[in-house]
């Protein structure tokens, strides 16, 4: 069984969607039909739904260089009494790519993780393929989609039918590998040795939080803003999410060992999920990553 997993990272996002563009070329098809099941995690759930629709990847990056500004367009300076973002943008933009599609008229079985935080709790939304009886099948996907996009501070809770309110999956599963693993043993009776899964990062930043001598820590070192835009910058969440795709990464190894392919890259610096002037340089790094670890890709998918 041969599983494709995304991670979260925003605007970061560009680079495994560059990726799956150049496997695309090279199967000469759509690369959903490559794997059995595909499951991503907040801006990784935009682009696994997008695989599971079958959007050629071409056309999910130029949406996401056209539309990425408008996104994160701020609407609060530091987010105390209101989100950074406004999520109209990006609901309106999931809408109109995934209309009124529901989880349940989702034929290719499909993960996203994301948060209840009206009952906290981890919740997945699945696509059609289960008997699960706590599965909402009459989500639409972009909702589904949006719920899991909804990182704290910088975007507000998504309202799911007036249910609960859901929140960014990152929080628990930003890189999903492990609940792909938890799926296919629980969910299609199939043995560790036979699962086989693509992990796509959205590179790893070097996050500095360097020794200082200041004594007492608070928001402005966690959530750094910047003088005299008041810009903040998502420092600790980014870190969260980067440690939770690593530690994830690290204990599907052990499990799959080479059945767990896992691509990701030094970004050499910080770059903010929220970081929209880096989206070319993301893009170039996405092609070098592929060439670097072609033969190892299309190895793995044979």
């Amino acid at each position: 069984m041969k599983m494709l997993c995304i991670d979260g990272g925003g605007i970061r996002g560009v680079m495994p969607i560059t990726i799956l563009q150049a496997i695309e070329a090279e199967y000469g098809k759509p690369v959903g039909e490559v794997f059995d099941v595909i499951a991503g995690t907040s801006t990784g759930s935009i682009i696994a739904a997008s695989v599971a629709l079958k959007t050629d990847m071409g056309e999910l990056l130029e949406n996401y260089t056209a539309f990425g500004e408008s996104i994160f367009k701020k609407q609060a300076k530091v987010g105390l009494f209101k989100s950074v973002y406004s999520d109209e943008s990006l609901r309106e933009l999931l809408q109109k790519a995934f209309g009124k599609l529901t989880l349940a008229e989702i034929e290719k079985p499909l993960l996203i993780p994301a948060v209840d935080i009206t009952h906290g709790r981890p919740y997945i939304h699945r696509s059609n393929f289960t008997n699960e009886e706590n599965d909402d099948l009459s989500i639409a996907l972009w909702d589904a989609v949006l719920s899991s996009c909804s990182a704290p501070i910088y975007f507000p809770p998504n309202n799911v039918n007036n249910h609960f309110l859901s929140t960014d999956g990152g929080l628990w599963a930003n890189n999903p590998s492990l609940v792909c693993i938890t799926e296919g043993v629980h969910q299609f009776n199939t043995a560790l040795e036979d699962i086989h899964i693509l992990s796509l990062g959205t590179g790893k930043q070097n996050i500095d939080f360097s020794v200082k001598k200041e004594k007492y820590w608070g928001l402005r070192h966690w959530l750094p803003f910047q003088l005299p835009t008041m810009k903040v910058t998502p420092k600790l969440l980014d870190l969260a999410l980067n440690l939770s795709s690593e530690s994830v990464s690290y204990h599907c190894q052990l499990l799959l060992k080479d059945h767990y392919l896992r691509i990701n890259e030094e970004l050499g610096k910080e770059v903010p999920f929220d970081d929209v002037t880096s989206t070319e340089v993301l893009i170039e790094l996405g092609k070098k990553v592929y060439e670097q670890n072609k033969q190892d890709i299309l190895t793995f998918l044979q």
